[in-house]
């Protein structure tokens, strides 16, 4: 499925809650949403938990442009 028809589900969603539901419950379908991508992301193989407790700047992040190499590359 391609990103475009998931972003267009997703939008759906979402009106159709904000319209029969309310604002609180286009708040509640846009919160799980989310919560069942980052899920999604994590089953896929492509987020791992600690990417969200490594600071950044470290060791590990020299290939985003931070930190020593940053200089290096100039």
């Amino acid at each position: 499925m391609s990103m475009a028809v998931v972003g267009l589900v997703a939008g759906m969603a979402l009106g159709f809650a904000g319209y029969f539901g309310g604002f609180g419950a286009f708040l509640l379908v846009a919160a799980l949403g989310a919560v069942g991508f980052v899920a999604g992301r994590f089953l896929d193989g492509d987020l791992e938990p600690g990417d969200f407790f490594r600071p950044r700047g470290g060791p590990g992040d020299r290939d985003r442009g931070h930190g020593r190499d940053r200089d290096r590359d100039r």
